[in-house]
């Protein structure tokens, strides 16, 4: 067994030398991406099992065998076990370090996740580091096993879901793999939901002689109790559910005799998902991926690195540490140290089809959504500040999305999609109304974020890329942004407000930017014309917005206040719009109205969201103020009773969550990074950039030929009913005589085109049609759902469909119209359950 070495002893007596005193509301374990993310909510890693963002089981264990006697370290199992006392947790922003001690020894148990922006290949691996370095801590020796394992449950997306297993060979390792035999690639789209595609890893350097295997956990508990190792004989049979028996990926170690030099093992932990992203008709690869590498040899990569990458991590985090510090002070650093995995871990970066960069967001908890603009936006600093290659790849789909036919309107989309697929917006009306939509402030944030990143940058080049879109935007918020019709802003949860003033002052910042970026790009005559009616739209919203020693929430609503927080862009671009004056008036109205965890968003609720708070703290002139203000946010994160990934939406009177969990939007923390121009160059100068032009976006051309209607024009008749019917209600011979009739689409009445009002758990619908004749060519079902949906034709399923979505999309089938269909009378039939929020179903069919 490999016995301490100089830098690992480097590597703990430095991370101890900054630690904080804080209590995570959950602790970030192994923390990649939205699928690929566990945590441990409890103040000591004993006390609960580890779970999904979402609270799902995703357990891992750890126990020490100390001179015959077994000790839990991780995990709320063994029961029975006496846990070796945890002394202390430290959350960088790479690492978690947990300490343990008893008098018989010291135990250091460390998570890294190499989550480097500097390096897109390292930080886009799906490769946990798990270290643990045991001493004697009474001077004498012991003898010493040390156990881990990891639950089937991280690669389905339920316990009733199937697990297969095998042990491949990869030269230098001893590597366990996981997961479902069924392989439902990309097949599920929606918010709570864990991944049931492509296989979990557990993977161990030879030279440290561990055990592995697969087994039943308890019987993996109770042989390493009493053995002290793996030596078990059974062999689960497979597949099996995950549920039964809980079956786990395991690993056992034989420290031998440890003294006070101490000893150490350590494992990876990782999660190959085959296919990552669907980006309208093409689907994307993880970027690591994207020359041609497999896990195998990621994993023979990722053990070689093993020690540069701890020393690059500690590096790293005390670097960082030390200027989030000195920007904000140790709470500041505590927090933002916390959210800094959090934030990448709602991402995933992916290759396109000419191996660039693009990095998707997934809207956690709080609809789905992925690439959404108004989660980007409060997200953007972390990009901003580490990143211009990663700030590109984060918002090149919306710009290609917003360029193509598909998006008709003169403003920036909402989203592209519901995560994993960015297939375009699901939000609202969708691609069809207007409906919904969010103009104003989603066309604000992509001017200002390009702005930003061209400060960042130092040029205007991205900027000009994609010009025409920038340019119709411009204009929409010169005749719509001023004074905003009742609409949604960010904080849609509040609801629609019209003549909103901080949405007002977006649009102005944003034409401000819109301003500088004509510059930039030579543009001078249109930079002076833009630059003129923004200044004259700033000084008319001083007058109009003002009331004594505060701006009001709406021009229309005296006796009323909310956060400014969008005019920090005003200071940190360098725009000068807003007299200084006037910010710094509002942050001393703001110290009046703050409660225990925080100031309120506004006037109307008692609600805060703290990625505004820290935005609006970053305008304040001096550190007092902004620590002042900021400061409640670590109260809330250290007395929060939701033991969840850092929420940003919560009461500021108890510090209980009203929604939201483990969101990129905490990546707004890192603001006041911006603040100090020494400190953004430093930082983004050390990450990556990219260069080149993207893939376009791919559309398959659907045939013209419609094999059946679907009613998103005009409506169509259907049979339907709310109770369950009889098993064969698929069949063409069933009769639905009984069955209501009605137009389609099916739905909740908020959507402009449910024709019929269904609202009840669950729709059978039924529907005759004819087909003159068959062909060779492939079937697709355009179909709009909310939420899961099976369909089938003549009795025999096509397909299913989960999740939902905000508009219609085809699904392409691989089998033939012929296949599935035959001339002359044809029955479609279609089950569609609501677990939530809105409701719909309607389908057609298309050949391709």
């Amino acid at each position: 067994m490999k016995k301490l070495q100089f830098f690992i002893l480097f590597l703990f007596v430095s991370a101890l030398s900054f630690a904080q005193d804080f209590r995570p509301p959950s602790v970030p374990l192994v923390a990649h991406d939205p699928y690929f993310s566990v945590w441990s909510p409890a103040d000591r890693l004993y006390d609960r099992e580890t779970v999904h963002w979402t609270g799902k089981n995703q357990p891992m264990h750890s126990m020490v065998r100390i001179d015959g006697k077994t000790y839990r370290l991780m995990g709320s199992q063994p029961t029975q076990l006496e846990p070796v006392k945890q002394v202390s947790v430290n959350v960088y922003p790479t690492r978690t370090v947990y300490a343990f001690q008893n008098n018989l020894v010291k135990i250091e148990l460390t998570f890294t996740t190499p989550s480097l922006v500097s390096d897109l290949d390292v930080l886009s691996r799906p490769v946990t580091y798990i270290t643990w370095k045991v001493n004697s801590a009474d001077g004498n020796n012991h003898d010493v096993q040390v156990y881990f394992d990891c639950g089937g449950e991280i690669a389905v997306n339920t316990a009733d879901q199937n697990l297969v297993w095998e042990k491949p060979v990869i030269n230098g390792l001893q590597t366990q793999k996981i997961g479902n035999p069924a392989q439902p690639v990309l097949k599920k789209k929606g918010d709570d939901l864990r991944i049931d595609w492509g296989y979990a890893y557990l993977s161990i350097p030879e030279n440290q002689k561990p055990q592995t295997t697969v087994g039943e956990r308890r019987q993996l508990f109770r042989t390493f109790i009493t053995k002290g190792d793996l030596s078990i004989n059974n062999n689960p049979s497979q597949p099996r559910r995950a549920n039964d028996g809980w079956v786990s990926m395991s690993s056992a170690w034989n420290l031998g005799t440890i003294n006070s030099n101490g000893s150490v093992c350590w494992a990876m932990l990782a999660y190959d998902d085959d296919q990552s992203i669907r980006y309208f008709d093409a689907n994307l690869k993880a970027w690591w991926k994207r020359n041609g590498m497999d896990i195998n040899q990621l994993l023979v990569q990722a053990a070689n690195q093993y020690e540069q990458l701890q020393t690059a991590c500690t590096s790293f985090d005390k670097e960082l540490n030390a200027d989030l510090e000195a920007a904000g002070g140790k709470k500041y650093a505590a927090v933002s140290s916390l959210v800094y995995r959090q934030c990448l871990a709602a991402h995933k970066l992916v290759a396109d089809a000419k191996g660039m960069p693009l990095i998707y967001s997934k809207e956690n908890f709080s609809n789905g959504c992925i690439a959404t603009v108004d989660v980007i936006y409060p997200a953007a600093p972390f990009f901003f500040l580490f990143s211009p290659a990663l700030t590109k790849a984060m918002l090149q789909p919306n710009f290609d999305y917003a360029a193509s036919p598909r998006w008709k309107f003169p403003f920036a989309p909402h989203d592209l999609g519901t995560y994993p697929h960015a297939t375009g917006q699901a939000y609202g009306g969708g691609e069809e109304t207007e409906d919904n939509q969010m103009p104003v402030e989603e066309t604000g944030n992509m001017i200002i974020m390009t702005a930003a990143l061209a400060k960042m940058e130092g040029n205007a080049n991205y900027a000009l890329a994609n010009w025409p879109v920038l340019e119709k935007w411009s204009e929409y918020l010169l005749s719509k942004g001023f004074d905003p019709e009742n609409q949604l802003c960010t904080d849609d949860f509040a609801g629609h407000l019209a003549h909103n003033i901080n949405l007002s002052a977006k649009a102005i910042v944003a034409l401000g930017s819109y301003a500088m970026l004509c510059d930039m790009a030579g543009k001078k005559d249109k930079a002076a014309e833009i630059r003129k009616k923004a200044e004259g739209m700033a000084q008319e919203w001083i007058k109009q917005s003002g009331e004594g020693d505060h701006t009001r929430l709406a021009y229309d609503q005296p006796g009323t206040w909310s956060q400014k927080y969008n005019l920090v862009w005003d200071r940190l671009l360098g725009l000068n719009l807003f007299p200084n004056e006037i910010i710094q008036r509002e942050i001393q109205y703001y110290k009046t109205k703050q409660a225990e965890f925080g100031l309120p968003l506004d006037s109307r609720e008692r609600y805060t969201k703290n990625d505004w708070i820290t935005w609006t703290a970053t305008m304040a002139d001096s550190q007092e103020d902004f620590r002042t203000l900021f400061d409640p946010i670590y109260h809330f994160a250290s007395s929060t009773p939701n033991r969840v990934p850092l929420n940003d939406w919560y009461i500021v009177d108890n510090a209980y969550m009203v929604g939201f969990q483990a969101r990129s939007v905490v990546g707004g923390f890192f603001i006041k990074m911006l603040s100090d121009k020494n400190i953004w160059n430093k930082w983004a100068s050390k990450g990556t950039n990219v260069t080149g032009t993207w893939a376009p976006l791919k559309f398959n051309n659907i045939s013209s030929k419609v094999l059946l209607e679907s009613s998103l024009n005009n409506p169509v008749q259907w049979k339907y009913t709310f109770e369950k019917p009889a098993d064969s209600w698929t069949q063409e011979t069933f009769s639905d005589k009984s069955w209501m009739t009605g137009p389609a689409g099916f739905g909740s009445t908020d959507i402009s085109i449910a024709r019929t009002k269904w609202n009840s758990s669950d729709i059978w619908i039924r529907r005759t049609f004819d087909v003159k004749s068959v062909s060779d060519k492939k079937l697709a079902v355009s179909i709009r759902y909310d939420e899961d949906a099976e369909v089938y034709i003549n009795g025999k399923l096509i397909t299913t469909v989960e999740g939902f979505t905000g508009k219609y999309e085809p699904v392409y089938l691989e089998k033939t119209v012929k296949e599935v269909l035959r001339p002359g009378k044809n029955t479609i039939a279609i089950h569609c359950k609501q677990t939530t929020g809105g409701q719909f179903i309607d389908a057609g069919l298309l050949e391709y």
